[in-house]
């Protein structure tokens, strides 16, 4: 039977209202950092585009952030079909993504303090090991300041200039989703591709093996990774995830990286092509855009010194999925940052 009292209290409570007046405790706390002027907000289709509608400041004095966006617009290091160079300018362009995480219940951007502090400057477009170093330097000097950076590539190539920055005081560990193991050597005189930048990292000190576990893995290059196995990472194929479910795969994730520092890497091709098509390298068989959510909002908690989006390529993009996904995926990493760095706080308290 209908409740005509229910409607009469629903209208005393929400007729004449504005939209940022929220009652329930948990809703008002996130509205109070969305709305910093009565019910407006900034429309999500004017402006200058940037990472996660982050302010821009290219010049940014380092110091006064909690988070450095920033892009990577390489794809020297590709073995397959190019573009990813264009990926940050793509994942910019994505509006609507956040202001609020309803698993999590979080509002980065009103916890932390964070800018999209523009693209590495590279000294040659020509050049992939000068490119390497342009990136090493300029991840070193956000980490130098202490801020966490979250970078958006560009080919995966990059992840190793990236360790070398994030873990040269002392080796991090890595939660790696991917389509790839990316472990391999050289080919054809060059070392620094994007399927070999993990081996790379791990010769060179910078990322703990046993603390690293890839996630996604799948397709006909699996005879390349043997190095993944012989230096104690931790290898999920996809159809592992699959049979496992992603609660089993985020505790097994949890339990290899424990709580040392972290780093999250996260390769556009773990997904499946039918949720992300527009990448270098697309392996049939992968992750549902899902899965991949569930278990990256299931890492909360882990000491998060850094983290990336790859692989996006936006010419084969045509419905623009990919950058949509990859977009989510930063927002989630950026919500993993805070939650990091929320638990710097605690305990530096006790």
């Amino acid at each position: 039977m209908f409740d005509h009292a229910k409607l009469e209290a629903l209208r005393r409570r929400y007729a004449d209202v504005s939209g940022a007046d929220i009652y329930d405790a948990g809703f008002r706390r996130a509205a109070d950092l969305v709305f910093s002027d009565g019910d407006r907000r900034a429309k999500p289709y004017e402006g200058v585009p940037t990472l996660l509608d982050a302010p821009y400041r290219p010049d940014a004095d380092l110091a006064g952030l909690d988070v450095a966006l920033y892009g990577v617009p390489l794809d020297l290091g590709v073995t397959n079909r190019p573009g990813a160079r264009f990926g940050p300018r793509a994942v910019r362009t994505i509006e609507r993504i956040g202001p609020y995480e309803h698993v999590l219940k979080a509002v980065p951007a009103g916890e932390l303090k964070a800018a999209d502090i523009g693209d590495v400057p590279f000294a040659s477009r020509f050049d992939l090991a000068a490119s390497h170093q342009d990136i090493e330097r300029f991840v070193a000097r956000i980490v130098a300041a202490g801020v966490i950076p979250l970078g958006v590539g560009g080919d995966h190539s990059m992840g190793l200039p990236i360790l070398r920055a994030v873990g040269r005081d002392r080796p991090v560990g890595m939660i790696h989703i991917d389509a790839h193991c990316d472990t391999s050597g050289s080919y054809e005189g060059c070392k620094f591709h994007h399927g070999g930048p993990f081996r790379q990292a791990v010769l060179d000190g910078v990322l703990d093996p046993e603390r690293t576990i890839q996630i996604g893995i799948r397709g006909a290059a699996e005879y390349l990774w043997e190095f993944s196995y012989e230096s104690g990472m931790t290898v999920i194929h996809a159809e592992e995830v699959f049979d496992l479910g992603t609660k089993a795969v985020i505790e097994r994730a949890l339990a290899v990286v424990g709580d040392g520092p972290t780093y999250l890497s996260f390769d556009v091709d773990s997904l499946d092509p039918a949720f992300a098509p527009g990448t270098g390298t697309p392996e049939v068989g992968g992750l549902a855009s899902a899965q991949a959510l569930a278990i990256v909002r299931g890492l909360a908690g882990i000491d998060l010194v850094g983290g990336d989006v790859v692989e996006i390529a936006p010419q084969y993009d045509p419905t623009t999925n990919t950058a949509q996904v990859a977009a989510q995926m930063l927002f989630q990493i950026f919500c993993l940052a805070a939650a990091a760095k929320a638990g710097r706080r605690s305990g530096a308290k006790t």
